[in-house]
């Protein structure tokens, strides 16, 4: 059932996730300004006379950006049609177009006027919430035919505090993040995990104080994710959404700390800064999907109930 549905859910995932690394290398490399000050065209042609390698960075990051465009509506459509009986489908699908037209429209902004750097900080924020509500959307596709059971799946206080509370945080620690990138910090302290080799290897500048800020928040977020994944080891196993989902998120916190210290470590290299951006989004897509079925929590408890109910009878 529903297997182009499925192809298309696959293949707008994907191409969101070009987006978020199309953007991080348009911001990695300073190529924002590649096109100049003109959008949607590139110094004011179509085809562009005079070609730079920013202008290609810039450039594809945009036709890459409209390819979701196109997709994401198909996809947000086509769910509505054949999916939209399931709770979730209408809202995801509308969030997912909402947050891809806002992305582009900041991104426009940016080169139009041009933006504070707080302001940008937010363009990659946006970006991940456009992204985790195409993937969920995606993973409802594939619900439909019960390729996993959610339907049964009751998480505690507890768990819901954790993954309510990380994923908040987590976009917390991306704004930082992505605040360390804009603000020209990501190498102001070139030793990890302190900042320097002065007397306690702590920071003395505004830009040292950003990095570190944005280290200690990552080093708490680590803590937040082993501990709940531990919880979930211990007391989930017979549920296997989430036993299975908190091990992938605590080896995509462990590849996100390594990968931090490799980007200060190696110089800010562009392919470990990449997969730095890559890992946290696939990261917050995970923690997305717990919220998702915490948002089930009322419904799944109503249907065990009934089903008990039937049973006794």
């Amino acid at each position: 059932m529903h297997r182009a549905l499925k192809g298309i859910g696959v293949l707008t995932t994907l191409v969101m996730l070009l987006v978020l690394l199309g953007g991080a290398l348009v911001t990695k490399t300073e190529s924002g300004a590649g096109c100049g000050d003109s959008w949607p065209l590139c110094h004011g042609e179509l085809i562009p006379s005079e070609i730079t390698p920013e202008l290609v960075i810039e450039l594809s990051h945009r036709v890459v950006s409209g390819l979701a465009g196109i997709l994401v509506l198909l996809l947000a459509v086509t769910s509505w049609i054949k999916i939209g009986h399931k709770r979730e489908t209408k809202f995801l699908a509308a969030l997912s177009f909402f947050f891809l037209i806002l992305q582009a429209l900041i991104g426009a902004a940016a080169v139009k006027w041009g933006q504070s750097d707080a302001v940008l900080a937010l363009h990659f924020g946006i970006s991940l919430i456009s992204f985790a509500s195409v993937l969920l959307l995606t993973l409802l596709i594939f619900e439909v035919d019960k390729k996993f059971d959610t339907e049964s799946l009751i998480i505690d206080k507890r768990m819901k505090f954790h993954s309510i509370g990380i994923i908040s945080y987590t976009y917390i620690v991306v704004y930082t993040g992505a605040f360390v990138r804009h603000k020209g910090a990501s190498l102001a302290c070139p030793e990890w995990p302190m900042c320097s080799n002065r007397p306690y290897g702590l920071p003395a500048t505004l830009h040292e104080w950003i990095q570190m800020g944005h280290r200690f928040a990552a080093a708490l977020i680590f803590v937040w994710v082993a501990y709940a994944a531990y919880t979930a080891v211990k007391h989930y196993k017979h549920q296997k959404v989430v036993y299975y989902g908190w091990i992938i998120a605590f080896a995509l916190i462990s590849m996100q700390v390594a990968s931090g210290a490799l980007v200060v470590l190696t110089g800010l290299n562009l392919g470990v800064a990449l997969a730095h951006a890559l890992i946290i989004s696939c990261l917050f897509g995970v923690l997305s999907y717990f919220i998702l079925l915490i948002s089930r929590n009322r419904i799944n408890r109503e249907a065990l109930k009934n089903k008990e109910d039937k049973k006794a009878i």
